[in-house]
């Protein structure tokens, strides 16, 4: 939530406070919900659903009120972000042609993971992950290989993060698994979500700290066109090449 600030700008602040709720949500709600939510009245908290839904960062169905992607949109426009997509996208285009599987790409946001892209398999087999989607950083492939390889301070900056999120952490199992995934190169590790999938993760990494994560999703099947240990060579390869193309030349 909105942190205490010595500068007041209310309107403002309650236009923040409902995007991140609606963001935390991760679905449909009504103004009556949002206000309990937030502790404060439906009328106050009406007008800016109003003003939000003109500007075009949130959208209204019968069933109530959702984030639409221009804050995505915006922030894919920095020239960080925008540099990676660039380098990103068609080795990961070549990445699910070799390995006939769905991939996408996520960063550290706040507390969370966030996917900024995704590529869906070549052929029948494959589970996408749609970008915008978000897990807490611990809680996922991709987050965790975010969090192994930074910085000793950086990586207790996030811990930090997640704490304060209110999420709950067992930091001695987490930074065992954390040393281990760095000392391993990356994450191979059943999905979370759903069965008959091993998330395979690596870091895009510059200057030996991850700015990014590549994952796939394998889909173990008798149509998957290579075998796990074959995936995650092409993962670890792939997310490589995505860090070479960042790196200025010399």
């Amino acid at each position: 939530m909105i942190k205490q600030s010595r500068y007041k700008a209310p309107a403002l602040t309650k236009g923040l406070e409902v995007l991140e709720y609606l963001a935390q949500a991760g679905e449909e709600l009504n103004a009556g919900e949002i206000s309990t939510g937030l502790g404060r009245s439906v009328g106050e908290i009406y007008r800016v659903l109003q003003v939000l839904g003109e500007l075009g960062y949130i959208s209204r169905t019968e069933s109530g009120f959702s984030l639409t992607n221009r804050l995505l949109s915006l922030s894919m426009g920095r020239p960080a972000i925008r540099d990676l997509l660039t380098a990103a996208v068609p080795i990961m285009h070549d990445l699910a042609r070799k390995s006939g599987q769905s991939g996408h790409l996520g960063v550290h946001s706040s507390a969370e993971m966030v996917v900024i892209t995704g590529v869906e398999a070549p052929g029948f087999i494959g589970f996408a992950v749609r970008a915008g989607y978000r897990r807490p950083l611990h809680r996922s492939a991709s987050g965790r290989v975010l969090l192994a390889f930074q910085s000793a301070e950086a990586r207790r900056a996030m811990i930090d993060e997640i704490r304060e999120a209110g999420e709950p952490i067992d930091e001695h199992a987490l930074a065992i698994e954390l040393d281990t995934i760095a000392r391993d190169g990356g994450c191979v590790a059943p999905s979370p979500v759903l069965t008959g999938i091993t998330d395979i993760s690596a870091p895009v990494s510059i200057a030996g700290q991850a700015r990014a994560a590549l994952t796939v999703p394998f889909v173990h099947g008798r149509g998957a066109p290579v075998d796990l240990a074959s995936a995650r060579a092409t993962v670890w390869s792939a997310a490589m090449s995505i860090a070479n193309q960042l790196v200025p030349p010399a």
